[in-house]
């Protein structure tokens, strides 16, 4: 039996990585290219055809493909997904205003049907007339349906009804909630539903341009996706499920952080395009979120590492507020294309005007920034207004100067729409533009960046002065900016870890400490643990980050591919919850894993509880390529005594199957 390689493939906001690696050996070969949204195949091969010719290996070396990937983090942080529908099943309207439901629907529509079941999967009648007069409408305007049925968990007979008549009527995706979740809290769980329904066709289109590659290319064997929480599923599942891989692409640097370092105990900070993780390994492994995961300011019901996602990267927006006295400059949370990028692709366009706008005399509010084309599919661009309309057809993919582009002050508000639907980037100045200034950097298009940089300079400040004498003191600024802003998202999550209430954007004993300026109080501080670097930045980034933290700074060779080493070092994980309740002195509901079971007796209630949790957290981690899964079982029964007799309120049983996935062999 030959050892097969195994191939993780990370696809992150701007580099696809991907690494060949042997359980015996560890990493073979490993390479980068550019993430091409607009064809994310392209990326996805470059990587893959650049390590197969690293290594010298044919395709039929390749055993197991797994997939991690930032995109969904990425779209969420930045408010971008598709147009989704919201169908609320035995809810009010009031309901919205609960755990930020409202703020995520935005101008999304939502539809209330009469409807839901009780705690103990009782039904009230559904009534679905008033989506039978909505969908033929609605189905022309969004991409996409979310349902979430009120104790849904409990009986999801409801949002199953609606379910198939929504795919009936408009052959569109749809996710239910109790799909996503066992626990109870119907707004968030409507909240995760609608995410989900946002995300379905990135996803989609993802694990779709990765299984055209591997079938273009011959490589015929199973393919996994990483979790939230560091677990790996099936791609079919991932893709029924996209906003389980919210976190899926920090999950996986936190595997791979710990394969690679032997760290028990450490911070790991991974650095990408967008944003920057942060979570603590404790005695070898990652704390989950008990809460679920909050992902651009919304709580979810997602299990998922517990780890802080702060917008803040090596292509963020540098945003110079140059109205006091002093300017100051700060970072994120958007993302932008950076200039040097953007000239690599198309540098006429790009250089000829940072140039021009040089020479001019007077500082242009739009000098440095253009937009372009992310190249998604037409349909994508479905439901957009008129002015967002004909703002988008003035867009290309080559790069529009802004200055040119936008004529009217409200036209600026109409391209942020754009932007947040994924459908345009803006080019701008961003800190790998810095890093290219400085010599720090060099794989893209240096003269952009100090162009940019250049322009960005000659602003001035409120005391009438330019904020910087030149692109290099500028750029100086803001690698500065990116060490504070990233030792305070760090302290930030340690901290928070630590169970203390500081903001260290705010504290000025944090602002002195990590100064370290004298006073007649001293205030120092200092991680207990190293801090691991991770991303392929993390080397010009973090050796100073860990030394205004006094922390041990660790990074990995292979940093700059550990979200693609954690795609393959993984286990396949499924979990299961099955409730017992009692509605009646005498009566046992079992609920979860199939239909409502009644029972007159507890012993046999709990029986079946175990035996559907176990035998459905099986079929589960099977269904997902687990080869030989192992089970673990946890039981949770609330049942107080109430005036000297015990009353069960709810049991709990939960089945956790995991194992390494299955191997294609020869």
């Amino acid at each position: 039996m030959t050892d097969h390689l195994l191939l993780g493939i990370d696809t992150g906001g701007t580099y696809t990585d991907a690494v060949l690696f042997s359980e015996t050996t560890g990493v073979v070969a490993k390479a980068k290219a550019l993430t091409t949204r607009h064809d994310l195949s392209a990326g996805i091969a470059g990587a893959v055809e650049a390590v197969l010719e690293q290594a010298k290996v044919p395709t039929s070396a390749i055993g197991l493909v797994s997939l991690s990937t930032t995109l969904a983090t990425n779209a969420l942080v930045e408010g971008q997904g598709g147009r989704a529908g919201l169908v609320m099943i035995g809810f009010s309207r009031d309901d919205l205003k609960r755990d930020g439901l409202q703020e995520a629907l935005g101008s999304d529509p939502v539809i209330f049907l009469p409807g839901g079941h009780n705690v103990h999967g009782g039904e009230t009648l559904l009534d679905m007339t008033a989506l039978d007069e909505a969908l033929p409408q609605l189905s022309r305007e969004v991409s996409s349906f979310a349902i979430a049925g009120y104790f849904a968990v409990r009986n999801p007979a409801h949002e199953q009804r609606v379910r198939d008549r929504i795919r009936e009527a408009s052959h569109l995706p749809v996710t239910c909630s109790h799909e996503l979740s066992s626990k109870l809290g119907g707004p968030r769980r409507a909240l995760t539903t609608l995410l989900n329904a946002r995300l379905v066709s990135m996803i989609d289109r993802l694990i779709g341009a990765c299984e055209g590659f591997l079938q273009q290319r011959g490589i015929d064997v199973p393919m996994m996706v990483v979790r939230g929480d560091g677990a790996l599923i099936s791609a079919a599942e991932a893709r029924l499920r996209p906003i389980e891989t919210i976190l899926s692409g920090p999950a996986a640097s936190l595997v791979g952080a710990r394969h690679l370092t032997g760290l028990d105990n450490a911070v790991v900070s991974d650095i990408g395009g967008t944003t920057t993780d942060v979570a603590v390994l404790d005695q070898g492994r990652p704390r989950l979120d008990g809460e679920g995961a909050v992902v651009g300011g919304f709580r979810t019901m997602v299990e998922a590492v517990a780890m802080r996602t702060f917008g803040l990267g090596g292509d963020s927006e540098v945003r110079i507020n140059d109205r006091g006295l002093k300017a100051t400059i700060d970072l994120g949370p958007r993302r932008f294309l950076p200039l040097s990028l953007a000239a690599t692709q198309h540098a006429d366009a790009v250089i000829s005007v940072l140039e021009r706008q040089l020479r001019t005399a007077h500082v242009g509010r739009h000098d440095g920034r253009f937009a372009v084309r992310t190249g998604l599919p037409d349909h994508m661009a479905s439901g957009l207004h008129l002015q967002e309309q004909a703002l988008y057809e003035r867009i290309g993919a080559v790069p529009v100067s802004l200055e040119h582009l936008l004529t009217s002050t409200p036209q600026k508000a109409t391209l942020d729409r754009l932007v947040a639907r994924g459908l345009v980037h803006i080019c701008g100045l961003t800190p790998s533009d810095a890093m290219h200034v400085l010599g720090r950097q060099g794989q893209w298009n240096a003269t952009a960046a100090r162009l940019g940089a250049g322009l960005a300079a000659r602003a001035k400040d409120g005391s009438g002065k330019p904020i910087a004498a030149s692109a290099e003191e500028l750029s100086e600024m803001i690698v500065a900016r990116l060490t504070r802003q990233s030792a305070e998202a760090i302290l930030s999550s340690c901290l928070a870890e630590d169970g203390a209430a500081i903001d260290p954007a705010v504290s000025l004993a944090v602002d002195r400490a990590l100064k370290r300026e004298r006073g007649i109080v001293g205030f120092s501080l200092s991680l207990d643990r190293p801090l691991v670097g991770l991303g392929a930045s993390a080397p010009v980034y973090y050796p100073a980050i860990a030394d205004m933290l006094r922390a041990e700074s660790c990074i990995p060779e292979e940093a700059g591919v550990a979200n693609a080493v954690g795609a393959v070092v993984g286990q396949v994980r499924a979990s299961v919850t099955v409730f017992v309740t009692t509605p009646e002195e005498g009566i046992f509901i079992v609920n979860g894993a199939g239909p409502s079971s009644r029972f007159l007796d507890e012993g046999q209630a709990f029986a079946s509880a175990r035996e559907r949790a176990e035998t459905a957290a099986l079929a589960t981690a099977r269904a997902n390529g687990a080869d030989e899964p192992a089970v673990t079982m946890r039981e949770d029964i609330d049942a107080p005594e109430i005036e000297g007799s015990r009353k069960l309120i709810e049991a709990r049983f939960t089945v956790v199957a995991s194992g390494r996935p299955s191997v294609a062999h020869d």
